[in-house]
């Protein structure tokens, strides 16, 4: 968890909400079936202006640190136990400067039945914008000229943590979810505690949780090659 999610509109409600000064001009297209490596729109605190610039931008699912050697060590950090960042060079020095926050029209999550594995699609049931925390780094590929403009890439992880009430009966984790409310807090690039923004928003995001709807929908979306709005469909 999470291995899959949806983006289905990022447009002006989010940017509004999340009071964002300047959004990439590359920003992806649409997709029910997000996977690991797919690119996906982030929205990050950029501390090299003053006061700090909020930005929506492309980036790859599975965070790749800056002393990675190749891009490959992203396809196993798409997730990232929030019990566990402090303890891992991967995520330390990501949760100290570069949070992010990844906004989600819902994901989904695999329960274990009789029948094996149903997927079920988890969203906010009144439509708003889910938003998942998150952690983003940059890479810099040394193959690449300086003058290239894809010699950096921007990736990132999702946090996640235990599962509680009704979500807990569809899989063991969640993601960490943020309200709207929290997102100055958690981008906010010179907090001197970040242990105690990520406490913040561990503590509120059983009480996010317990405002999504869910329903089982068909195997189909197990294929990242199928990508329809048919797959959040209930069945």
């Amino acid at each position: 968890m999470c291995g899959r999610f949806v983006v289905a509109n990022v447009g002006g409600e989010l940017v509004s909400e999340l009071r964002v000064d300047l959004v990439a001009d590359d920003l992806p297209e649409p997709s029910y079936n997000v996977a690991p490596t797919d690119p996906v729109a982030i929205v990050l605190d950029s501390a090299k202006s003053e006061p700090p610039t909020r930005r929506l931008e492309r980036a790859r699912w599975g965070l790749v640190p800056s002393w990675a050697k190749d891009l490959s060590i992203g396809a196993r950090a798409f997730n990232a136990r929030a019990e566990e960042l402090e303890q891992k060079r991967m995520f330390q020095n990501a949760l100290a400067k570069r949070r992010a926050i990844v906004p989600a029209t819902g994901y989904y999550e695999w329960q274990d039945q009789q029948t094996g594995k149903v997927p079920h699609f988890i969203h906010p049931a009144d439509g708003s914008p889910l938003l998942f925390a998150g952690l983003y780094e940059w890479w810099r590929d040394k193959s690449k000229a300086d003058d290239d403009p894809d010699r950096w890439v921007l990736s990132f992880t999702i946090l996640t943590r235990d599962s509680i009430g009704q979500l807990g009966s569809i899989h063991g984790r969640m993601p960490v979810f943020l309200d709207a409310a929290h997102a100055d807090a958690w981008l906010d690039p010179t907090v001197e505690h970040p242990r105690d923004v990520l406490d913040a928003a561990l503590d509120d995001a059983p009480r996010v949780a317990e405002t999504l709807a869910f329903h089982p929908v068909d195997r189909a979306v197990g294929n990242v090659r199928n990508n329809s709005p048919a797959l959040v469909e209930p069945v």
